[in-house]
């Protein structure tokens, strides 16, 4: 269809570029929407009442289900075009991913079963706040290990099962609990009114000194984690070009913590997700063309052109559907939740 020669090996080149970036958008979004979903499981079990507990809970049931279509379009897009970085890459992280998938079960049984509950109630509270706690652990760690790099020989992953546990990656888990920790808290600002509003705002300023505490240790710790990050970001001109990213999140982080000491309810929450974006870029810059880090690229492990131009095909139907579907759900469940449920919150649920 599309011959060969030079017009093919484009494509060879830019069809990996594209889906880079579309699993990248998907990623990403997946950590926007479900990270505040996953924050607000965090700060559960620190409520000060069932009620706000209920309305934390009804603040997300509109939507924490389809959050998750998103972790589902990235780990497809990756399996589908970059096949051979998902064979080298899902041995490395079988613990750990097996593991958050085990702790999002557990929190997505507990978050159905509270609402039939009620003398077990205080079981599926905790099942809610354990499973969210540990989903995310496991996905800071995921990411730790991804930064770091697995050890390959060729195109087979050559490391330990438990080569993933390190002190960075712990470092990256406990980083990933708080910044989920900031969004959630930031959602409820966002999405509640009287002392539960004023409790989160609290909290989100608590999560805000935690978080940038956390992106200025790991922003240390990256570059002596490999040559090639060092170089891209501390050799001219590469630094003059990069130096706004960590100056534009200083000033994200600031900005924040004014609109949270200066009452503002909507502007935290997208401050907090351009936070999160701004510290995605920054891991971008640092690993971008490697898709396993540090010895294959996007091209590499790309499947052939014509297997990526039929699943492209698929994504561009699927994509703008759930873009659509994700819009048109918190348009509709926008505004605050009300202090007194009625009806026993089926509303929102």
């Amino acid at each position: 269809m599309f011959g060969f020669g030079m017009e093919h090996e484009g494509l060879a080149f830019w069809l990996p570029l594209i889906w880079a970036g579309l699993i990248a958008v998907a990623v990403a979004m997946y950590v926007i929407v479900d990270g505040f979903d996953l924050g607000v499981g965090i700060l559960f079990k620190a409520a000060g009442s069932e009620n706000w507990r209920d309305r934390m809970m009804f603040s997300v049931a509109p939507i924490w289900d389809g959050n998750e279509t998103w972790l589902i379009l990235g780990g497809g897009g990756l399996f589908a075009v970059f096949h051979i970085a998902y064979a080298v890459l899902m041995p490395a992280l079988y613990v750990p991913i097996i593991l958050m998938l085990i702790a999002l079960i557990f929190r997505g049984v507990a978050f159905e079963f509270r609402f039939k509950a009620e003398r077990s109630k205080f079981l599926w509270d905790n099942a809610f706040f354990f499973g969210s706690l540990l989903a995310t652990f496991f996905q800071g760690m995921v990411l730790g290990a991804f930064v770091q790099g697995f050890p390959t020989d060729g195109r087979q992953f050559t490391g330990g099962t438990l080569d993933f546990l390190t002190p960075f990656s712990v470092l990256t888990g406990i980083s990933l609990i708080c910044g989920y920790g900031l969004l959630g808290a930031t959602w409820c600002v966002m999405k509640t009114t009287g002392e539960l509003e004023i409790w989160a705002r609290r909290m989100a300023v608590r999560f805000l000194l935690a978080t940038v505490l956390a992106m200025a240790i790991v922003s240390v710790w990256v570059p002596f984690l490999g040559r090639q990050i060092e170089t891209r970001w501390f050799t001219w001109p590469n630094i003059a070009f990069l130096a706004p990213i960590p100056l534009v999140t200083a000033y994200v982080a600031y900005r924040l913590f004014r609109d949270l000491e200066e009452g503002r309810h909507v502007r935290p929450f997208f401050l907090a997700i351009s936070l999160f974006l701004l510290g995605y870029l920054g891991l971008g810059v640092s690993l971008f063309p490697f898709i396993v880090p540090p010895s294959l690229t996007i091209w590499d492990t790309a499947n052939t052109v014509h297997s990526q131009l039929f699943a492209l095909v698929g994504f561009a139907i699927v994509l703008p559907i759930t873009f659509a579907y994700t819009a048109y759900a918190y348009y509709v469940f926008r505004g605050k939740v009300a202090e007194e449920i009625s009806g026993g919150g089926y509303g929102y649920h």
